[in-house]
């Protein structure tokens, strides 16, 4: 098994951190420290935890923070990190991202994967790790309990066929829950997936790779889901998120 993270992204609400870094390296820890915790460390310190050893990182805003940061980050958490370029990072939105992971997740058993961008606990990567066994080969982590609104990643779910629809653009009062940017990855799943990200992004390069997920949820696969019960979390989008993000993150 390896852990995934999609790092790519510039995160421009988050100005003036990310003007010179990436928005996984937005510090998290007490402000004013520069060798404060950042949203990736705390990903990587979760991926230890559960006893992976191999992680793989898509980087492409701010790519060389991330290379200069690399040595430091395998030897902090024990972990052997392979950085794969997004060479469209600015251009494109995330579906393109995870497809670049394509032979990764192919060469794997399985494959935790993280958004850069999720302040989250452990318990999210051991949650998906204890809904394995009956055959799932995806498996995204659904929030269940929080109250959504119109920016959430929402998701509609069936206890025996699993994801129906997943999408922002939905009611939230229709919806099962909001997926949190986490999901298991079965190997078995990796030709299938690939295919309908390159279909989603050539389609429309601004597509997310949730929308890779619907593709496939169209097609007749059966994506499952694992809530995470009542977990403080955040998707760090601008400063109010980041302000949460370091709340939440000193209770770890």
């Amino acid at each position: 098994m390896i852990g995934l993270v999609l790092a790519a992204g510039a995160g421009r609400r988050l100005r003036p951190y990310t003007d010179t870094l990436p928005k996984a390296l937005v510090p998290v820890g007490p402000e004013g420290d520069g060798e404060a915790t950042t949203i990736l460390d705390l990903t990587l310190g979760n991926f230890a935890e559960i006893g992976l050893t191999e992680v793989a990182i898509i980087v492409g805003y701010r790519k060389e923070a991330v290379y200069e940061r690399r040595e430091a980050l395998e030897q902090k958490y024990g972990l052997k990190i392979t950085l794969i370029d997004n060479d469209k990072a600015e251009e494109w939105n995330n579906a393109y991202s995870l497809w670049c992971a394509r032979d990764v997740i192919a060469a794997h058993d399985s494959v935790i994967l993280a958004n850069g961008d999720t302040v989250h606990p452990v318990s999210v990567e051991k949650t998906l790790l204890a809904a394995r066994g009956n055959g799932q080969k995806i498996i995204l982590a659904l929030d269940a309990v929080k109250q959504l609104a119109d920016e959430e990643m929402k998701v509609v779910a069936d206890p025996a066929k699993g994801v129906q629809k997943i999408t922002k653009l939905m009611d939230p009062a229709t919806a099962t829950g909001e997926y949190i940017g986490v999901t298991l990855i079965e190997g078995a799943a990796a030709a299938e997936l690939a295919d309908a990200l390159k279909t989603t992004f050539e389609r429309d390069p601004d597509l997310y790779y949730e929308d890779g997920y619907q593709e496939l949820v169209n097609r007749g696969f059966k994506v499952d889901v694992a809530p995470i019960g009542d977990v403080k979390w955040v998707e760090i989008d601008n400063h109010e998120d980041l302000a949460k993000g370091r709340d939440i993150a000193c209770q770890y």
